[in-house]
C-alpha cells in the first residue's frame, strides 16, 4: 500500500473518530409520557332543603258508625323541608277535593285539608318519611253541610327524578270523633300518588 493511500486511510479514521461525539450528542433521548390517570366519577349529593309545591291523585275509603263509602280524591300541596344530612324535617299544608259518596245516599265527603309535620330519612334521591298533624273535613249529610276537625297519621316516600321534580306515594289514616256534633265517628284512609316541584 502506498504512503498516499495509507495517509488517506488514517485521515479518514481520525475524521470519523472526531465526528462520533457530534453524532452521539445529536440523537435525542426518547420522552416517556406518564400514563393518564382515570378520572374518578363525580358524586352529586342530594339536599332536600327548600320549598316545594305539588299535587296528588288517589283513593279514599270512609267508615262511619252508620254507612261507609269510597271514591276518588285529588288535590294540591305545599311545604318546606330542612335537610340535616341523614334526616329531613319539614311542614306541609294540603287540600283535597273528594268524590266519596256514602252508601244508601247517606251523604258525601266533599273535601279534606291537612296541616302536618313530617320527618324522614334522607337516602339520597329517595326520602322516606312519616307525617302527622291536624285535619278538617267537610261533608254533606241529608242536604246539610257539616265540618269537623281531627288528626291524621301516615307514611310516604318521595323520589327525585331530576334535581327539581319528584314523584311519590303516600298512605294516610284520619280520625274524626263525633263529626259535626252528629254523634257519628268517622275514620278515613287515603292512598295517593304524588308529583312535586322543589325550589
Amino acid at each position: 500500500m502506498s504512503n498516499v493511500i495509507k495517509a488517506a486511510f488514517v485521515g479518514a479514521v481520525i475524521a470519523g473518530g472526531l465526528a462520533m461525539p457530534a453524532l452521539a450528542g445529536g440523537l435525542a433521548e426518547p420522552v416517556v409520557e406518564a400514563p393518564i390517570a382515570p378520572v374518578a366519577p363525580v358524586v352529586v349529593g342530594t339536599d332536600w332543603t327548600g320549598f316545594y309545591v305539588g299535587g296528588d291523585l288517589g283513593y279514599g275509603d270512609v267508615s262511619t258508625t252508620g254507612e261507609d263509602g269510597d271514591g276518588l280524591m285529588y288535590g294540591l300541596r305545599g311545604g318546606y323541608d330542612y335537610d340535616f344530612g341523614n334526616w329531613v324535617l319539614g311542614g306541609r299544608l294540603d287540600y283535597d277535593w273528594s268524590d266519596i259518596n256514602l252508601a244508601n245516599n247517606a251523604g258525601s265527603v266533599d273535601s279534606v285539608w291537612r296541616l302536618g309535620a313530617r320527618a324522614g330519612a334522607d337516602l339520597g334521591r329517595t326520602l322516606i318519611y312519616g307525617i302527622g298533624g291536624y285535619t278538617e273535613a267537610d261533608a254533606t249529610v241529608g242536604g246539610t253541610s257539616y265540618s269537623d276537625d281531627g288528626w291524621f297519621l301516615g307514611i310516604g316516600a318521595d323520589y327525585l327524578i331530576t334535581d327539581r321534580w319528584t314523584v311519590g306515594a303516600e298512605i294516610l289514616t284520619h280520625q274524626y270523633d263525633n263529626f259535626g256534633g252528629t254523634g257519628t265517628d268517622v275514620d278515613a284512609t287515603t292512598a295517593s300518588v304524588t308529583a312535586g316541584f322543589r325550589f
